[in-house]
């Protein structure tokens, strides 16, 4: 049984986490750590890291940045493979844990999905036969959501632009343009509203015709089991820096 220490516990999907590890007989949530101790845990919740008297095999991590950079450093000196499914870095902070998988495995994903995986593999595959077309990207999510364009939405620019040379360029606002679109552009695009769990859509559009990829989250609970399909790969690796890819291949 892996046993799983989960940072942002008493978040949404840290809660929704938990629901998940009740129902997989595979893993046990021994403790988590958030800001608060609030909600109603099965499991001790610690808001000192230094206090943590648990041992856990994983932890997997839906906090913030700053929470996250604090768990990599409790993690690093006591040598636990982390689960980084929190989003809205800035380039210092992806740096930082770059740095971190040097001493431990990581895992990190801007969308636990495994359909997402798959979608970011078609679109890679799909550019290359319409690099021609103008690329846009439309992700919605619900209006609690405080980081825009979404980490997945990044995810499938990158791996589009890759795909085609490192060519292209993101456009995320063209209020303030007064010109005619840059075919080297790739645009994103944020909505925010409601209760919606995570779209995203590719399209790919030519002068005559449009070609779209659209993947719709309809329950969180995606990507929490997403989550502990990464930690049960994680566990038996050695450190370094690992994402969907790696889970894709194998």
């Amino acid at each position: 049984m892996i046993k799983v220490l989960i940072n942002g516990c008493n978040g949404k999907m840290g809660q929704e986490l938990s629901k998940s590890i009740e129902k997989n007989d595979n893993f046990q949530t021994i403790c988590g750590v958030d800001r608060l101790d609030t909600g109603d845990n099965k499991y001790p919740v610690y808001t000192d890291l230094s206090k943590i008297t648990e041992e856990p095999d994983v932890i997997i991590d839906f906090s913030i940045p700053k929470a996250t950079l604090e768990i990599l450093e409790y993690a690093s000196k006591k040598k636990i493979p982390v689960v980084i499914a929190t989003t809205g870095f800035t380039a210092e902070e992806s740096e930082k844990i770059k740095d971190y998988s040097n001493t431990i495995p990581i895992f990190q994903s801007s969308n636990m999905s495994f359909e997402i995986s798959l979608m970011n593999h078609i679109v890679a595959e799909v550019a290359k036969y319409l690099s021609n077309s103008d690329i846009e990207i439309i992700e919605t999510h619900h209006n609690r959501k405080i980081d825009a364009p979404s980490g997945t939405a990044l995810t499938l620019a990158n791996t589009i632009n890759e795909a085609l040379d490192n060519k292209y360029h993101y456009e995320y606002n063209r209020h303030a343009k007064h010109e005619k679109r840059d075919p080297k552009e790739i645009g994103i695009h944020s909505i925010r509203g409601g209760n919606v769990v995570g779209e995203h859509t590719v399209k790919f559009y030519s002068d005559t015709e449009c070609f779209e990829i659209t993947h719709t989250s309809q329950s969180r609970g995606v990507f929490a089991d997403g989550a502990l399909h990464a930690a049960e790969f994680l566990v038996v690796q050695d450190s370094g820096y690992y994402n969907m890819s790696n889970i894709f291949k194998n």
